[in-house]
């Protein structure tokens, strides 16, 4: 299951790249299915949120190093049963994130499930190092971006939810 031989990348670990973007993209739908809208565009925001241009560049990118880190981790010689389930737990929380903010306007839980994400992928950064180096440093960007969503989640919170959780702009 070595994913290079003789120094090149073998096509089995090319595949395995496939299988693991393909299963990315389960977040990335979900994702998809709930987004900013109205209800976004009604609440208050920080002045240091991002614009809206830079989330779908980002995460295009921060999901192909999911991929990549995954496959890597799942390709590795030994001590991949930790790092493989915090990835597949990852993805979930990555996932059920859009769905409580954009779907359910639970400001609070999101919060919660993106204070789990940051640990889980810091939990992940961790074991994958002793497993694979690369896989873990490819979820280094991932860990600075939801620090920031983290920051973010928790301002929008005050500025909207406090202390419910909730906030729903007049016409919703």
């Amino acid at each position: 299951m070595a994913y290079v031989d003789d120094g090149r990348v073998t096509a089995s670990f090319w595949l395995w790249v496939l299988v693991f973007g393909m299963i990315t993209m389960c977040a990335v739908f979900a994702g998809l299915k709930f987004t900013p809208g109205e209800w976004y565009n009604a609440i208050e925001r920080p002045a240091w949120t991002p614009p809206n241009y830079v989330f779908p560049i980002v995460w295009s990118t921060l999901y192909l190093f999911m991929a990549v880190a995954g496959a890597l981790v799942w390709t590795a010689q030994s001590n991949k049963v930790i790092p493989i389930a915090l990835w597949f737990i990852q993805l979930g929380l990555n996932g059920v994130w859009s769905w409580l903010f954009f779907g359910e306007y639970r400001i609070d839980a999101a919060l919660l499930d993106i204070g789990l994400l940051v640990l889980v992928v810091a939990a992940f950064i961790w074991f994958a190092w002793r497993c694979h180096k690369t896989a873990a440093i490819l979820f280094v960007p991932y860990l600075v971006w939801i620090c920031i969503a983290f920051a973010l989640n928790a301002h929008v919170w005050m500025l909207n939810g406090w202390p419910t959780g909730v906030y729903l702009p007049p016409g919703f």
